[in-house]
């Protein structure tokens, strides 16, 4: 199954990884940390605002495939400290509505960007 590169206006990958890509009617989005593209910095220090920018950055890539959140059937996020699980719930709630996506949350010692305190990598299916 052939893969399709998907062009997003955010910011760079960090390392030899596309951001967004098409295969088989589904989108794939890499693990997203809450980075404003604007500044190309966090932001904010906290896993709510950071999960709301994450949330944004990934429907704007969603939008560049043509697809939205609410094509989105799996997300996993991956979180430094899982006591800021409702924190990342609150926000996460806001941007996303019933029947919410399949998800996972793992717990992890670091991740990639400092100061991040969590990523989340999708899984859509477009309608179209």
């Amino acid at each position: 199954m052939p893969r399709t590169l998907v062009e997003t206006n955010l910011f760079p990958p960090i390392g030899p990884y596309s951001h967004v890509v098409k295969a088989g009617g589904q989108v794939f989005i890499s693990g997203t940390p809450g980075v404003d593209p604007g500044t190309g910095q966090l932001a904010g220090p906290d896993a709510y605002t950071q999960t709301r920018q994450t949330l944004k950055n990934i429907a704007a890539m969603l939008a560049s495939a043509d697809a939205g959140l609410d094509d989105v059937v799996h997300v996993q996020v991956n979180m430094v400290d899982v006591a800021e699980f409702a924190e990342m719930n609150r926000a996460y709630a806001e941007l996303f509505a019933e029947p919410y996506p399949a998800r996972t949350v793992i717990g992890v010692a670091a991740l990639p960007k400092p100061g991040a305190r969590l990523t989340m990598n999708v899984i859509a299916v477009p309608k179209n």
